[in-house]
């Protein structure tokens, strides 16, 4: 990931990893400091596998820090409040028809690192994203993906579910 590049998230998302953020700094790393104080007592730290595994997730939990320190520090905020429903822009909910299986799919268009495929949320990034970013209501998108090209038309455009 270069240097200066932006992390596009909406509200939810910046939110969301606020709270993990502060989680992990102020809750979980007292529960692990306690857990390898408790490890430490127990005497030989060469044969302690409690040890052990409060240092790994010491060092799991610092790591988790970090990512989410990078990540809020180059946030761009998406306000979606102020989107223009007229195009498809990051922070857009997105109502396609895909004409081959005929059948409805919706998305929220978000930055890489708040995408949740499982959740509807695909990153800007994406095949499917990056073409559907600029397009209009009625607008038919054709999409390159790994099993083929994938034709969607654009139904409706909105800002939240």
């Amino acid at each position: 990931m270069s240097e200066d590049k932006k992390n596009f998230l909406t509200r939810e998302g910046l939110q969301a990893y606020e709270e993990e953020l502060n989680y992990l700094k102020e809750v979980k790393r007292h529960e692990i400091a306690q857990k390898i104080k408790e490890a430490r007592e127990q005497g030989d730290l060469s044969e302690n596998a409690e040890y052990d595994a409060a240092k790994d997730e010491q060092r799991d939990n610092e790591a988790r820090i970090e990512e989410l320190e990078k990540i809020l520090k180059d946030v761009e905020l998406v306000n979606e409040d102020d989107i223009d429903l007229e195009t498809i822009n990051v922070g857009c909910q997105v109502r396609v028809m895909d004409k081959s299986a005929k059948q409805e799919l919706e998305f929220k268009i978000v930055g890489s690192t708040e995408a949740d495929s499982l959740r509807g949320k695909i990153s800007n990034e994406s095949p499917v994203g990056a073409a559907l970013l600029g397009h209009k209501v009625g607008d038919t998108v054709k999409v390159e993906t790994q099993v083929g090209v994938i034709s969607y038309k654009v139904i409706e455009i909105h800002n939240r579910n």
